[in-house]
């Protein structure tokens, strides 16, 4: 923990964090944490959201837990921090055991003063036991949007954390967003009980960047892209695609006519991505060809151009992404390249969500009989029901907000541990009670060639020891360096509240849930036009992106294409010939094989749309001849004409 001998906001900002002032909207933020309200803050990418929480976890006491989805984000403001001497660490998949372990050590001797987590760290049984002990000063929630069914980035897993923060009697929470519509913003203030006077919003507008949209064929938009390029002086520039394939194609193409140009995406190896995360962060002219995943907590103040060589798949997508050009307050070019094709693929990955009504039936049917408590591995329905797990998670979240199940927690059916000294040193550091205990517990363990396996419910039913108990204790002899700790077997506890009252209120509550789905998919459809509708309007880019966020501009900005006068273009419509007689043939050749993850014609659909499913992966489909082999026609399309009468 530093030390500061200013207890005022502003002296802990100049000789700790080395800014002279606070900019807009950081100071009435703070303010109000420090009064004990929890705050919205809405601010543009790139204006200082973090400062917001971590000046004031400096002056509050416990430790300030930081939820964000953004490993990199992460990496980047640990290293910020530890750099002006402040105490903090974060949790996510690529620290080491031993990096695990001090973190563990250190929030329990009360050294950290911010922790950063992903969200499904919330979701980790030990964890959450470790944070009960713990004075939590304040909870931070980054892309503060996912809490929302109306944003554009909705995760289930955010639903819940405002009833964790009544759990961890957490002192006051804030949300952070660069994008959330006034609707989104009503959602996330709802959950975490923020009054309206506590939103501080500091509008979207960034009057350095120029906005132009370019409607053009897909297939000419590698020579238009690299055209716009050498035109333009060079600087650091982001090209933003769908597809990991596409941002290899481009990054080759590029290079291959003197732009030297690397590809980023989730497919490469981390290493790989790392190196080229850094070298861009160390060019004046590095040109980065990459997936939606790159930029995400990236603080390069120089970035002098985004282009989105694909239309982005929303508005509060395109705002985030070209958030991260000119943050210097320097000029900074913002150029979306649209095609008719991406219109398809977008809406195509929205129709591929959703599950069939009769998968939703069967889930919720078997999740509903599985007694007065139960657990279940999403993993395990995914396959089962043929629905993805990120929406059996928000299937069962919607069940908890019907009233009919509630969480009891997740927890892991098995434990591993390998022993790092011999049973009798192991023993000998406790009193003769604790070590009673632990030689009763071990008894119930079963050796491999390394590792001893122990079921815990079976171990708490046999030693009459609570869960609880068995589990700290294997914590604590991780802490101590006595044992390497190891879990599986990842199940998710519910209990019953409200039985449903027969055939008639089950098939209600699933054609409420059936329904909620088609709504959003809809809603998702409808964001995609929004895109389309704002690279073709008539009137200022500015104006019209800002009344999609609700805030009015009082004048055009003057410096986008429509206001320096350029032509209003339309995007291309690729014309295809339609389904005919011999797709009918495909289809009915694809129907005698009888695959079971093929029955239902939104199945069917996806197949042939190049969208995969659980069941068809397990059966090894998308090797099949005829996957995606309709990848370039509309998903309804495609849907409408197998759902055809045909003699």
């Amino acid at each position: 923990m530093i030390a500061t001998s200013s207890p005022e906001p502003i002296g802990l900002l100049q000789s700790t964090f080395s800014f002279p002032s606070f900019r807009g909207g950081q100071e009435a933020v703070v303010t109000r944490l420090l009064a004990g309200k929890s705050s919205l803050a809405i601010f543009p990418t790139g204006a200082g959201k973090s400062l917001c929480y971590q000046l004031p976890a400096l002056l509050l006491e416990g430790v300030t837990l930081v939820v964000s989805p953004l490993i990199a984000l992460m990496k980047d403001q640990i290293d910020f921090l530890r750099g002006k001497g402040i105490a903090a660490a974060r949790l996510d998949s690529t620290v080491s055991l031993e990096e695990y372990r001090q973190v563990f050590a250190d929030l329990r001797a009360d050294k950290l003063k911010l922790l950063y987590i992903a969200p499904e760290r919330l979701g980790n049984e030990r964890f959450l036991q470790t944070l009960k002990q713990l004075k939590i000063a304040m909870l931070a929630v980054d892309e503060a949007h996912c809490i929302s069914e109306w944003g554009h980035n909705f995760r289930p897993d955010y639903l819940k954390l405002a009833q964790l923060a009544k759990a961890l009697r957490v002192g006051r929470v804030l949300a952070l967003t660069a994008t959330a519509t006034p609707a989104v913003a009503g959602q996330i203030a709802a959950a975490f009980a923020i009054e309206k006077a506590d939103v501080v919003s500091t509008g979207f507008y960034r009057s350095n960047l120029h906005l132009q949209a370019i409607p053009c064929e897909a297939a000419k938009r590698q020579t238009i892209l690299m055209n716009r390029l050498l035109a333009q002086p060079r600087g650091p520039t982001i090209v933003y695609v769908t597809l990991q394939r596409t941002a290899e194609e481009v990054a080759a193409f590029l290079s291959q006519n003197e732009i030297p140009a690397e590809a980023y995406h989730a497919g490469l190896d981390p290493e790989k991505r790392h190196a080229v995360q850094d070298r861009f962060m160390q060019s004046e002219t590095a040109v980065v060809v990459a997936t939606i995943a790159f930029g995400m907590g990236i603080d390069k103040a120089n970035i002098r151009a985004v282009y989105h060589y694909n239309l982005p798949k929303t508005l509060e997508n395109y705002a985030q992404e070209i958030g991260r050009a000119g943050r210097d307050g320097e000029p900074a070019h913002c150029e979306l390249l649209a095609a008719e094709d991406d219109v398809i693929v977008l809406q195509n990955f929205t129709f591929g969500d959703t599950p069939t009504p009769g998968a939703v039936g069967s889930l919720v049917t078997h999740v509903l009989s599985l007694g007065d408590t139960f657990d279940i591995s999403t993993y395990e329905l995914s396959f089962k029901h043929d629905i993805k797990p990120i929406v059996i998670e928000t299937i069962l979240t919607y069940l908890e907000l019907l009233g009919l199940i509630e969480s009891t927690g997740p927890f892991y059916s098995e434990y591993k541990f390998q022993p790092l000294v011999s049973g009798q040193q192991m023993l000998a550091a406790f009193d003769p009670n604790r070590a009673a205990f632990l030689k009763k517990l071990f008894k119930h363990a079963t050796q491999a060639k390394v590792w001893w396996s122990l079921k815990i419910d079976d171990a708490g039913e046999a030693t009459g020891e609570p869960r609880e108990r068995i589990i700290a204790a294997l914590n604590f002899l991780e802490e101590k360096n006595l044992i390497e700790l190891q879990v599986a077997g990842v199940r998710q506890g519910y209990r019953v509240k409200k039985a449903v009252g027969g055939a008639d209120e089950l098939r209600r509550v699933c054609d409420k849930l059936s329904t909620r789905f088609i709504t959003r998919e809809q809603r998702d459809i409808a964001r995609v036009q929004e895109v389309l509708a704002f690279t073709t309007t008539a009137t200022c880019r500015w104006r019209h992106l800002l009344n999609y966020f609700g805030e009015a501009m009082e004048k055009d900005c003057g410096h986008c294409d429509r206001c320096q006068g350029l032509p209003i273009g339309r995007v291309p419509v690729t014309h295809g010939r339609a389904l005919g007689e011999q797709d009918a043939k495909t289809l009915e050749k694809l129907n005698a094989e009888r695959h079971s993850s093929l029955e239902h014609p939104r199945q069917l659909a996806r197949f042939l749309c190049g969208l995969s499913s659980p069941q068809a992966s397990r059966e090894r489909l998308g090797r099949h001849r005829l996957f995606g082999a309709w990848s370039f026609r509309p998903f309804q399309e495609v849907l409408e004409f197998i759902e055809r009468p045909r003699d």
